[in-house]
């Protein structure tokens, strides 16, 4: 499975990703020093949304989709 996702920082701004294993990844964004840049410097993160995916492409996709969204509009799917 592949997983699109976001996250709220400790700033309260929100990353989107995709991974083939969350729990590897949520890890990676939180204590790794190979997590994202963007992350790294506004630790904690905490996974508030996540949708799952039979392929990379699609989780991709999705991805995509998301970071084009508007604040309110992805604020508004963490909370579904």
């Amino acid at each position: 499975m592949y997983y699109t996702y976001i996250l709220q920082c400790n700033d309260q701004s929100l990353y989107t990703g995709c991974t083939n294993d969350l729990e590897k990844r949520l890890k990676q964004h939180n204590e790794s020093k190979s997590g994202a840049h963007y992350t790294k410097i506004r630790r904690p993160v905490v996974l508030v949304y996540v949708e799952e995916f039979t392929t990379l492409a699609l989780a991709r996709a999705r991805e995509a989709e998301i970071k084009r969204l508007p604040r309110k509009e992805k604020l508004s799917l963490c909370k579904q």
